[in-house]
């Protein structure tokens, strides 16, 4: 089944360098309409494999035999998953990463596609995962009713269930007089705990996960009172709310809150955007351009990696301390000569997730084209 990519997982895999041999990430479209059999995504893994060995970074001249031996059992050990292991179950995308002499092995499958490509260096290759990180996948979906509190979470395309904390209410009767109003009164209070129970099991999901993004399939006229049991936390971690059928599938369910996820996804990219012209018209805190950009994340000085999905540009690196630039020469903080890489965009997504900072990748707004589909939103 295809997991959701979190920023977790991303910070993990930017932290590893690979200090005894070469690290391979592999990426693997397996939308239906590319990869509709088997077959085909096994032809199109042996060629971007045979792609890797012949790479600038599998044929450096300063590796050592031991290195060289290392890289052919990598390649060969992916070979191999790919016949004999690989289970691609509704998977639309494939990420693998291996270094076998430092000893990483992990696959990804991922609920959307990815384009086909391999790189070998000695840090993963990244950049195709971060427009997948907060696209749905992690987002948990809620459904509250005076009797009902199912939780469901959004993984690999489809919604599995966390949690179901039904308690069954008693019902109204119509004997009249103070009996019902008091029979009334408590069937009002036994539903209020429930709604208080309901709240708090999303608060303790919440927490768990990370504070994901949540749907709240209710009752309009119950959003109020629901709302009103969450904690300050959990209210802001809600991206909306919606109604369903009393009896709705997961799949149903699903329908409801994908319309609800992307909204509050749009939201946030506009009010990002709209943050950043308003920097970058003063001389503010921003910066726009690969120059200027690259120059930041190497500072350490991005809050938000802006860019536009697809994006790509040379860079040279330092290989002794890791500074990026737009051009070459020596490193001014070592001397070292700096080394170009195609990566320039991956390059700088390593340095702003290793300094903290979060990159943002934009699938279809235009806004960064005229700064060549980068900036950055800086924090001084």
């Amino acid at each position: 089944m295809a997991g959701s990519v979190t920023w977790e997982n991303v910070r993990q895999l930017a932290g590893f360098r690979a200090t005894k041999g070469c690290a391979i990430s592999l990426y693997l479209n397996l939308d239906p309409s590319v990869s509709p059999t088997a077959g085909d995504a096994a032809t199109r893994v042996n060629s971007l494999v045979d792609e890797g060995a012949k790479s600038t970074g599998a044929n450096r001249g300063d590796q050592t035999h031991d290195q060289r031996q290392g890289l052919r059992e990598d390649f060969e050990r992916i070979r191999h998953f790919f016949s004999e292991d690989f289970d691609r179950d509704g998977a639309h995308g494939f990420a693998l990463f291996c270094a076998g002499l430092d000893n990483v092995w992990e696959v990804l499958p991922l609920g959307e596609s990815v384009p086909d490509g391999i790189k070998v260096g000695s840090e993963l290759y990244l950049a195709p995962l971060v427009p997948l990180v907060g696209r749905g996948d992690g987002a948990l979906v809620a459904v509250v009713s005076r009797e009902q509190g199912r939780f469901y979470r959004l993984q690999g395309g489809r919604l599995e269930e966390v949690a179901d904390l039904f308690e069954e209410q008693p019902r109204r009767h119509d004997q009249g007089g103070r009996s019902q109003a008091r029979f009334q009164r408590r069937v009002d209070e036994l539903a209020k705990d429930h709604l208080k129970s309901v709240a708090d099991e999303l608060e303790q999901q919440l927490r768990r996960l990370r504070f994901p993004p949540v749907v709240v399939v209710c009752a309009e006229e119950m959003r109020t009172e629901f709302g009103e049991q969450l904690a300050a936390d959990a209210r802001s971690a809600v991206a909306g709310w919606t109604t369903a059928e009393a009896h709705a599938s997961p799949a149903d369910l699903l329908e409801l809150a994908l319309p609800v996820l992307e909204e509050r996804r749009q939201n946030h990219e506009s009010d990002v955007i709209e943050r950043w012209r308003e920097e970058a018209g003063r001389n503010g805190r921003a910066a726009s351009g690969w120059e200027e950009t690259l120059e930041a994340a190497s500072d350490g000085r991005i809050e938000c990696l802006l860019f536009q999905e697809g994006v790509e540009h040379s860079a040279c690196q330092c290989p002794a301390c890791g500074r990026v630039s737009l051009r070459g020469g020596q490193c001014p903080l070592d001397g070292t000569e700096m080394e170009e890489r195609e990566e320039g965009l991956d390059l700088a997504v390593h340095q702003v997730l290793s300094h903290g900072g979060q990159p943002l990748a934009f699938r279809h707004r235009p806004d960064l084209e005229p700064v060549g589909g980068i900036g950055a939103i800086l924090r001084y």
